[in-house]
C-alpha cells in the first residue's frame, strides 16, 4: 500500500497546475522562458523499483517548448531519512527506463525529446550531500586532475537537478510563487521530521485559511490534515487540532472531524487487522484501534495527557473501545470520552 508521504506528495504535487509552481522553482530561467506551461500534462505510471516505494514517489509530466519540441519533466520526491550516495546511478536508471517507454509509444521519432530529472528532499538528516553527477562516482586512474580528467570525458555523463527543501529557509517557501496548497505542503515537508513542526503549525493559520478558501479547499485542507496527523506525534496533532479550530467555524470543523473520524475508525480496524496477524489478532485490532482514537480527538482539538494516552492504549476490552468510537465524535472533553467508554464496562441493570 502507498505510504503518507507518496499519497500527500502525489495529491499535492499530481496536478500540472501545482506541479508548474515546483518545476518553476527550480529549473534554470532560460528553461522556464522556453517551456509552454499551458501544456504540461501529467503522465501515468511509475518507474520507482517497487522495494524503494515507500521512501520515493515520482511523476512524469509532458510538455512542449515555445518551439513545438517535446519535453519530459521527471520529477522524484525523496522522503527516505537518510542520503542515498547513489541518487545519481539510481536516477539514470529511472530517466533511462522513461525514455525507453516512450521510444516505445513514438517509434516513429528518430530523436528522444530532452528529459530533464529533478529529485526534491525533505528527510531530517539535513542537507542533501550525495553526488548529483554521474561521473563523480567513478573512482578514476591518475595521480594529477590533468590525467583524471582525461578519463572522466569517457564515463557516462549524467546530472539531476535538486530541490533541498531542508535548506530553505520558511520564508523563502513562503514567498515561492505557487498556489496556497503548494506553499503549505512545502512547509510541512520542510519541517514535517524535525521538532519545530508543531511550533510552526499555528503560524501558519493564515496560509491554512487561504487553502480553505480556494476552489476543492475543504478537500485540500483535508489532505493537509490527514498527513500530518498520519505522520506526526502527539505535539502535531495537538497542534493540528488548534489549527482547524482557528480556520473553521465550529459547523465545519465537526463537519470534517466527523467525516475524517469516520475514515480514522475504519483505517483503524485495517491497521488492527494487519498488526493482528503479526502481535495476534485480539492485540493487534486493540492496538490499532487505539491509535485511531488518539488521532481522532487530536484533530478535534482535545488534548489528551499522558496517562490518559497510555490508558488508551492499553484498552484490550472490546466493549469500551466500541464505546469509545461511539463516543469519539461527540465528546467535547477528555472526561466525557472516557467516562463513555467506562459506561461500557459497567455490569448492565438487569
Amino acid at each position: 500500500m502507498p505510504g503518507p508521504h507518496d499519497l500527500f506528495a502525489r495529491y499535492t504535487f499530481g496536478r500540472p497546475e501545482r506541479a508548474e509552481a515546483e518545476l518553476r522553482a527550480v529549473l534554470p530561467a532560460q528553461i522556464v522562458s522556453a517551456v509552454d506551461w499551458s501544456s504540461l500534462r501529467l503522465e501515468p505510471g511509475s518507474v520507482v523499483d517497487p522495494e524503494l516505494r515507500e521512501t520515493e514517489s515520482d511523476l512524469l509530466f509532458t510538455a512542449r517548448l515555445r518551439t513545438g519540441r517535446p519535453l519530459l519533466l521527471y520529477v522524484l520526491l525523496e522522503h527516505q531519512s537518510t542520503v542515498d550516495r547513489w541518487m545519481a546511478l539510481r536516477m539514470l536508471r529511472y530517466v533511462v527506463r522513461q525514455v525507453e517507454r516512450w521510444r516505445q509509444e513514438h517509434p516513429e521519432h528518430a530523436l528522444l525529446p530532452v528529459i530533464l530529472p529533478l529529485v526534491m528532499y525533505h528527510g531530517p538528516e539535513g542537507a542533501w550531500s550525495a553526488p548529483r553527477r554521474v561521473e563523480d562516482l567513478f573512482e578514476l586512474p591518475g595521480e594529477s586532475e590533468e590525467e583524471r580528467k582525461q578519463w572522466r570525458a569517457w564515463v557516462p555523463r549524467f546530472e539531476y537537478l535538486l530541490d533541498d527543501l531542508t535548506t530553505e529557509r520558511e520564508e523563502a517557501l513562503k514567498a515561492r510563487p505557487g498556489p496556497s496548497l503548494v506553499r503549505l505542503a512545502w512547509l510541512v515537508l520542510r519541517y514535517g521530521r524535525t521538532e519545530e513542526l508543531a511550533r510552526k503549525l499555528p503560524e501558519w493559520v493564515g496560509l491554512f485559511a487561504q487553502v480553505q478558501a480556494a476552489p476543492e479547499g475543504a478537500e485540500h485542507l483535508r489532505v493537509v490534515l490527514r498527513y500530518l496527523l498520519w505522520t506526526g506525534d502527539k505535539a502535531v496533532h495537538d497542534a493540528t487540532g488548534q489549527v482547524l479550530h482557528s480556520v473553521l467555524d465550529e459547523q465545519h470543523a465537526e463537519e470534517l472531524m466527523r467525516s475524517y473520524g469516520e475514515e480514522l475508525i475504519e483505517q483503524g480496524r485495517q491497521q488492527g487487522l494487519v498488526r493482528g496477524r503479526e502481535e495476534g489478532l485480539a492485540r493487534g485490532l486493540s492496538r490499532g484501534r487505539a491509535e485511531s482514537l488518539l488521532r481522532i480527538l487530536a484533530l478535534r482539538g482535545i488534548h489528551v495527557e499522558e496517562g490518559a494516552r497510555q490508558r488508551i492504549l492499553d484498552c484490550t476490552d472490546t466493549d469500551t473501545l466500541d464505546s469509545w468510537f461511539d463516543w469519539v465524535l461527540q465528546a467535547t472533553t477528555l472526561s466525557e470520552f472516557l467516562d463513555g467508554g467506562a459506561h461500557a464496562s459497567r455490569p448492565k441493570d438487569s
